[in-house]
């Protein structure tokens, strides 16, 4: 199956949307509080929105062009990076959302690893992400695609703090070839075609 990645930009804000919903809804159902208190909906339009200006979130299209995932990146969050983290030398992934759709069909780990491949080419040693605290699926699940759990941060004003990273080199998509016309991810549109 061939994805195309593009960078989002304003008119997918409603795409966006619906992907958070559609996984508001289903996030329940596998025993979890995340994304449970309504005020966040709101709070990640307006992140979304800064994120699209900042040129750092995208949107992956499937065969119809239809949004089927997202993904952002960001700077390390100083809530749960430390100094000694060496933060300048990860690439931060927020916001990997894909569509119940997809389940199934290894998106999740292409995106991944698309991100993998931006961050070896920026010169950067991991891909880090922060996950919900309480959300043990999630963890498993970055777990098994390579990420090594570095540490729980709490802060209270804060839900999300379990830290894990995976070094930028490590794909888990053999077959997994990257198309993008710049050569550094960034160009308007990638593709991504693995085999699932």
């Amino acid at each position: 199956m061939t994805y195309r990645i593009r960078p989002a930009n304003k008119d997918d804000v409603p795409a966006l949307m619906h992907l958070r919903t559609e996984a508001e809804m289903w996030l329940p159902s596998v025993g979890t509080d995340q994304w449970s208190d309504p005020e966040t909906g709101g709070r990640a339009i307006t992140k979304w929105r800064q994120s699209i200006d900042d040129g750092r979130t995208w949107v992956v299209l499937g065969a119809t062009d239809e949004v089927v995932a997202t993904v952002s990146r960001g700077p390390a969050d100083w809530d749960f990076w430390r100094e000694e983290d060496k933060p300048e030398r990860g690439f931060y992934l927020y916001k990997l959302i894909t569509s119940r759709s997809a389940k199934g069909k290894g998106l999740g780990s292409m995106i991944i690893d698309w991100a993998s491949t931006v961050a070896l080419a920026e010169g950067r040693d991991w891909v880090r992400i922060d996950c919900w605290r309480s959300n043990q699926g999630l963890q498993r699940y970055y777990e098994g695609l390579g990420f090594r759990h570095v540490r729980t941060e709490s802060p209270a004003h804060r839900k999300s703090g379990w830290l894990a990273e995976r070094p930028s080199s490590r794909l888990l998509n053999p077959a997994l070839r990257l198309r993008t016309g710049s050569g550094d991810g960034t160009s308007d549109f990638s593709e991504i075609t693995g085999q699932h």
